[in-house]
């Protein structure tokens, strides 16, 4: 299996890297032109909501025309993205703008990789296959931040040139490297089952599986929460730096990677994944927590990973399920879940921003409290599969 998806796992690990780059300059930028902790928020949703709008319709692109196609378009739309926003060091307008190029081409890469994994793995590999997938992302997360904030020294631009690179870079890889994992046969068929493309998108949010979309909602949403606020608070609280912060990201990148590629494949075996699920919800609330405990740096990367740890049990078993059920194209029932990925990447850093300006402990305080409700959601999903098997 691990052949199979080498190329895709070696592409999520280059984009992330990308993605990893710009996480401790992205609110020093914002910063720079006298842009106030708010306006990083509505950075973030702005993206997302770009991202909310086109993701249905990449995933049912990649279900028409192939992944690799779909994939290849949307690195190099990333590359235009991180290349614009470099350039706009002193120019609000344009940051927001390369941040509505990025999300609309978000959707081309992320949830159609996703697809892919999903087609070229059977139902009994599929949990370990997103794992291995989230380890991936999780590797780039490790890399990323810390060499961003390394580059940050010499121009808080250069991270973003290098992310356009890399996305560029990746994108020529995939010409080469990447195998169309769908057959003309198979894109003909999700051509005709996914002709009423509106109808079977809310399909897809039918039945029991909409409790599992709305759980992978909460799990971004308390991602968000924390991405727009997380590097203020701990400059308030502890003094953080870009460097600082960026080796907090590395610490809790390399645990959660090292759970995504070693726990989860290990003991979330097919038909384990609720378990997982229950236990992911628990530990990432616990972690959101923790964070306003936060007395020095040490005490700072441990608690964000506990939050990251948590987070990243959610997201394999949570697309394994749904791959497993969907009765739509993987392609779109993947864009769908990224839909709301992006929904709660509008909402949360919003809030999110808005809570802090109120008092800086309230958005993890609000995530929180959010993340231990949705725990119900999965109750709520077992009992209605129940009904459906009874």
């Amino acid at each position: 299996m691990f052949k199979k998806l080498i190329v895709i796992l070696v592409m999520l690990v280059t984009v992330f890297i990308g993605f990893g780059l710009i996480i401790p300059v992205l609110p020093l930028m914002v910063r720079q032109v006298g842009a106030a902790p708010f306006q990083l928020g509505l950075m973030l949703a702005v993206y997302s909501a770009a991202a909310l709008l086109t993701s249905p319709w990449w995933g049912h692109m990649s279900d028409r025309v192939g992944r690799k196609p779909v994939l290849i378009t949307g690195l190099l739309g990333f590359s235009v993205s991180f290349l614009l926003f470099g350039l706009a060091q002193h120019s609000l307008w344009l940051m927001y703008f390369a941040r509505v190029i990025g999300g609309g081409f978000s959707g081309a890469v992320t949830a159609t990789a996703m697809a892919y994994i999903a087609e070229v793995t059977s139902i009994e590999d599929r949990t370990r296959g997103m794992a291995f997938a989230g380890a991936a992302i999780g590797l780039g997360f490790i890399i990323g931040p810390g060499v961003g904030g390394l580059l940050s020294r010499f121009g808080l631009s250069v991270p973003f040139f290098v992310a356009a690179l890399l996305a560029v870079g990746n994108a020529l890889w995939g010409i080469v490297a990447l195998r169309e994992s769908r057959d003309s046969a198979h894109r003909k068929a999700d051509a005709v089952a996914g002709s009423v493309f509106a109808k079977s998108r809310w399909v897809a949010f039918s039945g029991s599986l909409k409790y599992l979309y709305l759980v992978g909602f909460v799990g971004q949403f308390a991602v968000t929460s924390l991405e727009g606020t997380f590097q203020y608070f701990e400059m308030l609280r502890i003094g953080a730096n870009a460097v600082e912060i960026g080796s907090m990201f590395v610490v809790s990148g390399l645990v959660a990677a090292l759970v995504q590629g070693g726990v989860i494949p290990r003991y979330v075996k097919h038909g384990k994944e609720l378990p997982a699920l229950y236990a992911g919800l628990i530990t990432s609330g616990i972690g959101l927590i923790l964070i306003l405990l936060s007395v020095n740096f040490w005490s700072a990367a441990l608690f964000i990973t506990v939050f990251s740890v948590g987070n990243t049990v959610i997201r394999a078993p949570l697309t394994s399920l749904i791959t497993k059920q969907t009765k739509v194209g993987l392609g779109l029932a993947n864009g769908l879940l990224s839909s709301l990925d992006n929904l709660a990447r509008i909402v949360g850093p919003l809030l999110a921003t808005a809570l802090y300006e109120l008092r800086p402990s309230l958005p993890y305080a609000f995530a929180a409290v959010v993340t231990f409700a949705a725990i119900g959601l999965l109750g709520a999903y077992k009992h209605a599969v129940s009904s459906v098997a009874v």
